[in-house]
């Protein structure tokens, strides 16, 4: 988006614009993160995870490639690798409890940025690529995320790989070829681990892509903001740098301060035991979980129990899990409202708390026995979530009655009404 009141670009030093007019770096700096891109005056504290996000991804590369100088991709001496990692590889146990909550730290922001967006109404219009490219982030820290949790091949990790490649043997006629052709065998071993561990080491960078093309897409129409008004003019706006930059670095020390707590008090906290036990093909787990922030996804798999008309239980359950997410790509056009904040629709506010509810239910009952009662709630509870993005928002697109919008972002600062609606009671800038 073209600001016609945002400071240009003018290099001063001699050196530098020899560069700009021959590599427009600097320029392009300047107007992503400086003072040449103006944004909403009145973001709130939840706009950090995006940039916390980029932060945990760029952990997660730098400890990735130094752990892969160490790290031995071979079914018999894989685990003993991660343990010299651990024992032997000066600092080497720093750099695997920081990747390895790495993870955790970075699918807790990017599940805040992706519940902002949800909130405040982001992916609707003219926002439509910035929030697909986010879902296809998302997707691609999945499978990452997987392949990572693969490598250190203990007991979780070799049946996590067994039972997730398992779910394409229930396609119809191509499920047990594509099954075959992902493991480079019948069962995980050797070829798998191979194969995990070179698309886990490329897909980091890949991720960085699509961060980059997302951050431009982001760039043309401008950041949402929490009235959902769209800028009017100066009176709006304030430069990124340094007002949210500062914003951002007081966000980046609370995000250090928590990573650091867990990373040095307690770093096994959202791992699983069974994983410090070495693989075992003829000694399956007394119960098989993902990580946790697989969990709400698993308990939709697990939600189907019975065959219906001609398609299996299994299947059902994979075409739920991986429906679930596909879902979000599809969001834009669902929810039809005009109004884009939840400050705004009091009828939608309610009905997003419980679809936060239904997931932090969701991901307890992924990680419990498979009783009758946990299957009967999580069948319940993924059907709210279907019926959330399926019935309840197109039906309220139709009937919700809104709050009246104020008439521009800086009236909405000046008399203080965005800042009373805002969640938690954040207060805005």
């Amino acid at each position: 988006m073209s600001f016609p009141w945002a400071e240009q670009y003018a290099p001063k030093h001699p050196l530098t614009k020899w560069i700009d007019s021959r590599l427009p770096l600097p320029r392009l700096v300047y107007n992503a993160v400086g003072a040449g891109y103006p944004v909403p005056r009145n973001l709130n504290y939840f706009w950090n995870f995006g940039v916390l996000a980029g932060f945990a991804l760029t952990i997660q590369i730098v400890t990735g490639i130094v752990l892969a100088m160490h790290y031995a991709a071979n079914a018999d001496i894989a685990f003993n690798s991660v343990e010299s990692i651990m024992r032997d590889v000066n600092q080497g146990w720093l750099l695997r409890y920081a990747h390895a909550n790495g993870a955790s730290m970075f699918f807790i922001v990017v599940y805040t940025h992706i519940f902002r967006g949800l909130y405040y109404g982001s992916y609707k219009a003219p926002r439509e690529m910035v929030w697909l490219m986010g879902v296809v982030i998302f997707l691609l820290m999945m499978a990452t995320a997987f392949m990572g949790y693969v490598l250190p091949w203990g007991q979780m990790s070799f049946w996590g790989a067994q039972v997730i490649t398992g779910f394409f043997s229930a396609l119809p006629i191509v499920g047990d070829p594509i099954h075959t052709w992902l493991l480079g065998g019948f069962a995980p071993d050797n070829a798998a681990l191979n194969r995990f561990f070179s698309l886990h080491y490329l897909l980091p960078f890949v991720i960085a892509g699509a961060i980059v093309l997302h951050i431009w897409a982001l760039h043309i129409p401008g950041s949402n903001n929490p009235t959902g008004v769209g800028v009017k003019g100066p009176q709006d706006t304030v430069p990124f740098h340094p007002y949210y930059t500062a914003k951002d670095g007081f966000g980046l020390g609370i995000f250090l301060i928590v990573f650091a707590l867990i990373l040095f008090f307690a770093p096994n906290m959202l791992g699983h035991p069974d994983n410090y036990i070495p693989a075992n093909p003829l000694s399956t787990p007394a119960h098989i979980v993902p990580e946790w922030y697989f969990l709400p996804f698993y308990a939709i798999l697990k939600a189907f129990t019975g065959n219906f008309l001609w398609i299996p239980a299994k299947l059902w359950g994979v075409m739920a899990m991986f429906g679930s997410i596909l879902l979000l790509f599809f969001l834009p056009w669902i929810d039809r409202s005009p109004v884009r904040s939840a400050n705004y629709r009091p009828t939608y506010r309610w009905f997003f708390w419980i679809l936060v509810v239904d997931l932090v239910v969701l991901g307890y009952l992924g990680q419990a026995e498979p009783t009758a009662t946990v299957v009967m709630l999580s069948q319940l509870c993924a059907g709210y979530y279907f019926a959330h993005f399926l019935i309840i928002l197109p039906i309220l697109s139709a009937v919700e009655k809104t709050l009246p919008l104020p008439n521009s972002i800086s009236e909405s600062v000046l008399h203080g009404e965005e800042a009373e609606a805002a969640p938690f009671g954040v207060h805005t800038a």
